[in-house]
């Protein structure tokens, strides 16, 4: 893609000028062109190739204390301006709050990546490769649909406090959906995906696409969960991250905090779970890609831990809540999530586990304030005196997520880098896993 950085500089310089010249206070304007080169499997078969391009265009600005917010992906002059009146309209029918502001000014910086273009003949055997392999190594799989992909974009970040970013960057993506089928037995759809710089290694290596199909073949048939008991579950790396997505959220957000529903509201600096959980969300990590360089508020991002061994070490706080709450806002926009690993394999984790459940996705709703949930953990299989045994159903599972990370059994050694994130597999006690019960029990 040839660079469009002039382009996309000029458009921002007329955008935030025409906010000023409408009276707005405080203001940004982020401008982008991207192009996507796309080839799509359907059903086994390869069924598309498509080049898409997009542009876009955002305004925010501040105007007596009142904040409006317009998007558009037209970026003519008389687009532009006709932008800048929308947001500031949105702004003047807003209701005035004096904490909402844009950092102080960081300077211009650059951010572009070296080799950002495509290698769309690699690209595309790179994708036969993975479409063959899979065909050999997993005959009863079928892949549903399979995206991949090359994203290449320039961006522009302007606001009134001086900051001003450019940003280049382009990497490759691969997403898969599948399920295995033999005979009339099938199992449910699961999907994974990866992101990644270069094409150096086949995709059927990355992340845990190989350990995902070989576990779907395997539940082709699904037996029901016998009873209701109290256990440990194991998570893969992607359940792992869904769960600490929602105690983030629910505990230390934005939301919780502004609206002291917290647990953990007058924590920070205290233990809230196990001394061997440490999570953070670091700017610059070998195996991490697409990372963000910088908030919507004009922080440049830094390295952030908000659990450290265990202990909370502050709110991940967007500048509006802080300047509402008195705390400090968080200049990270917790894109790329990294946990440290443990000591034991996956192997020995799951031989130190009696009776459990192997869970390879959760569905379930938001958990409730003090951190209760239940769903349906979904591809997983019975633990049984260190074994993985048999596939089962859609079973049910519940328990305390503020309880949970502190019953942490065991992180494994084996960490899965999918792009946006390094984790391990994770197994917690005191869970409780509901199955089948008799029609004469209570």
């Amino acid at each position: 893609m040839e660079s469009r950085i002039n382009e996309l500089l000029s458009v921002t310089e007329k955008g935030l000028s025409h906010l000023k010249a409408l009276g707005a206070d405080t203001a940004r304007v982020t401008a982008s062109l991207s192009v996507t080169h796309e080839f799509n499997v359907d059903s086994g078969k390869f069924s598309l190739f498509r080049t898409l391009f997009d542009r876009s265009l955002g305004m925010m600005a501040i105007k007596e204390g009142k904040k409006g917010v317009y998007a558009t992906n037209k970026t003519d002059d008389a687009d532009i301006v006709s932008a800048a009146e929308q947001c500031i309209a949105v702004a003047e029918s807003a209701t005035p709050d004096d904490a909402w502001a844009l950092a102080p000014d960081s300077g211009h910086i650059k951010f572009h990546e070296e080799n950002t273009g495509a290698d769309l003949d690699r690209l595309f055997e790179r994708s036969v490769e993975l479409v063959e392999t899979i065909k050999k190594n997993h005959p009863t799989i079928i892949i549903e649909q399979m995206i991949v992909t090359h994203g290449e974009k320039e961006g522009v970040y302007r606001n009134t406090m001086g900051a001003l970013y450019e940003t280049k960057e382009g990497f490759y993506g691969v997403d898969l959906m599948f399920s295995a089928h033999d005979g009339e037995n099938c199992s449910s759809f699961f999907g994974v995906g990866v992101t990644t710089e270069d094409l150096d290694t086949p995709f059927y290596e990355l992340g845990s696409i190989k350990r995902d199909l070989a576990s779907v073949e395997k539940q082709v048939v699904t037996r029901p969960v016998d009873g209701k008991f109290t256990g440990t579950i194991l998570l893969t790396p992607d359940a792992f991250a869904g769960f600490m997505g929602s105690i983030i959220g629910n505990f230390a957000g934005d939301r919780s905090v502004l609206e002291k529903t917290s647990i953990w509201l007058d924590k920070v600096g205290e233990k809230v779970a196990d001394e061997r959980l440490t999570v953070s969300f670091p700017v610059q990590t070998e195996g991490i890609v697409g990372r963000d360089n910088y908030t919507a508020e004009g922080f440049l991002c830094e390295d952030f831990t908000i659990i450290d061994k265990g202990v909370l070490t502050a709110f991940p706080l967007s500048l509006y809540v802080a300047n509402k709450t008195g705390r400090s806002p968080v200049k990270n926009s917790l894109d790329c999530m990294v946990i440290t690993p443990g000591e034991k394999s996956f192997e020995e984790i799951v031989k130190g586990i009696d009776k459990g459940l192997f869970v390879g996705r959760f569905s379930g709703g938001a958990p409730g304030v003090s951190g209760e949930f239940s769903g349906v953990a979904k591809n997983s299989f019975l633990i049984e005196n260190g074994e993985i045994t048999t596939a089962v159903s859609e079973t049910m599972i519940s328990g305390n997520m503020a309880e949970m990370i502190n019953n942490l059994v065991e992180l494994s050694s084996d960490v899965i880098a999918d792009g946006t994130s390094l984790l391990p597999y994770a197994s917690f006690s005191g869970i409780t896993i509901s199955g089948k019960t008799s029609e004469f029990e209570e």
